[in-house]
């Protein structure tokens, strides 16, 4: 049985400006057809709208406000600010 790969993420409310980091865990195995995502613990006022294996379609909602939004999305780096490759 192959390891999980854990991490974790910072959510943040575009809406409101809520804000906490998620903790969350995918499989490393290449050979496996989907990633096996999973929200291990969402930070308080957060809750799974819809819950998916790929982070790109798992769906949040905001406590406060109730805005919903991805769980992985299209980030905007600040210059000198992207990830390394």
């Amino acid at each position: 049985m192959a390891a999980r790969d854990r991490y974790s993420r910072k959510l943040e409310c575009s809406q409101c400006g809520n804000t906490g980091f998620a903790e969350a865990s995918e499989s490393d195995d290449k050979w496996q057809k989907s990633r096996d995502f999973r929200i291990d613990e969402l930070p308080h006022g957060f809750f799974t709208e819809f819950a998916s294996t790929d982070p790109r379609k798992h769906m949040l909602r905001c406590g406060q406000c109730g805005h919903k939004f991805r769980f992985e999305q299209k980030s905007v780096y600040a210059p000198g600010g992207e990830p390394r490759r």
